[in-house]
């Protein structure tokens, strides 16, 4: 992280007067991925008296790490400024992804919250909402802590012309804090449509989606919580249940959803090992299978995969198929799952309906899960 942190500092004394400013992909990956409508609003140069207090309130940090910090965080009143402001753009300043269904004003509001959530866990020292799991490589409050807070402040600020994150100093310094601690989990697969599940986007475009009962199976990951074991055994349960209902034709697609997060620091993602071993022990087409690789939990396994329905073009006004073991399927249609959606999520991902079986459940998708929130910048 620190010689990351020289050779940034090197390349900013080195630009000759008047050059252009130099563009991190990575970064504007990350920041597209967790704050689509502010990148948008950055582009489209709009809201500049709101921000220039904001400005010289960073500016005056002189670069300490405490000040910057604090400086970064957005107050109500500021969030709601801005928020109001963006309301105001014209249509064409946003793209598809920064169009959320309750407007760009909620949007824009959520993602100011979930910047701040970022400067506040992984520059403050605040809990994250899974400490297990989630959150900065060293100890809250830790000389190693500290040092990777200070070169995440010089990398933003080495960074602060990035073209991706114009719109205000609190962008790069939120991606920079991610981005010292390696966690750009969010955009590990990206661009996932386009690779990983190219095959199965290219199918779903003649698909007749009235020929099934179903528009997919949906899988998700069950952690082995054993270091070094890539599949579960209730992992390799689901596989077998996903491959028996979409021989008998149930569904066009399976779509399997998990990261790499049971246990803490495990290489092995879910979804993939789902995946392959669905191909290599049951021979299923990998034009049929949808890889989600970014879930991390039950609530957004099926948050995600409504997200990868969207994309297939699948219409989320019919039903899929949940399979999995009969405990978390038991979990899924009860009422402290329900609570914990409203909670963690702010709605529900789609409506749980029917059950076929101890271990499948009809489940309808809703639009809802489209919204981006990056309060969780792993998995937004």
């Amino acid at each position: 992280m620190i010689k990351k942190t020289i050779v940034a500092l090197s390349l900013l004394a080195s630009l000759p007067g008047g050059a252009a400013p130099v563009r991190d992909q990575h970064w504007s990956l990350i920041a597209n991925q967790l704050f689509p409508a502010l990148t948008d609003l950055g582009n489209a140069h709009a809201a500049v008296g709101i921000l220039s207090e904001r400005r010289a309130r960073m500016d005056a940090c002189k670069e300490a790490p405490a000040c910057v910090l604090n400086a970064g965080l957005w107050s109500n009143k500021e969030i709601d400024d801005l928020a109001a402001a963006a309301a105001k753009a014209p249509a064409n300043a946003w793209r598809k992804a920064a169009l959320a269904d309750d407007g760009v004003k909620a949007q824009v509001s959520r993602e100011l919250r979930g910047l701040n959530s970022i400067i506040q866990v992984y520059g403050l020292g605040a809990a994250p909402r899974y400490p297990l799991i989630d959150g900065p490589v060293d100890a809250a409050g830790s000389q190693r802590f500290h040092a990777t807070v200070t070169d995440a402040v010089w990398l933003a600020r080495a960074g602060a012309d990035d073209p991706a994150l114009a719109l205000d100093a609190s962008l790069p310094l939120a991606v920079a804090l991610l981005d010292a601690n390696d966690r750009d989990d969010a955009v590990a697969f990206e661009p996932l449509d386009m690779t990983h599940n190219g095959a199965a986007l290219g199918r779903a475009g003649i698909i007749d989606w009235k020929l099934f009962p179903y528009t997919a199976i949906i899988i998700p990951g069950i952690g082995p919580e054993v270091p070094g074991m890539a599949l579960s055994a209730r992992g390799k349960l689901n596989v077998r249940m996903a491959a028996k209902r979409f021989a008998e034709g149930a569904a066009p697609f399976i779509i399997f959803s998990g990261a790499s997060v049971h246990p803490k620091g495990t290489r092995f993602v879910e979804a993939v090992e789902m995946r392959r071993a669905l191909i290599e022990r049951y021979g299923v087409p990998a034009e049929s299978i949808i890889i989600e690789p970014y879930a991390r939990h039950t609530t957004t396994n099926l948050r995600n995969v409504t997200r990868r329905l969207a994309a297939l073009g699948a219409p989320l006004e019919r039903d899929t198929l949940i399979i999995t073991n009969t405990s978390q399927s038991s979990y899924i249609e009860s009422a402290e799952f329900a609570a914990r959606n409203l909670k963690e999520l702010g709605y529900a991902p789609g409506a749980v309906g029917k059950r076929l079986s101890p271990t499948e459940l009809t489940f309808r998708p809703s639009a809802k899960s489209l919204r981006i929130d990056p309060a969780d910048p792993l998995d937004p």
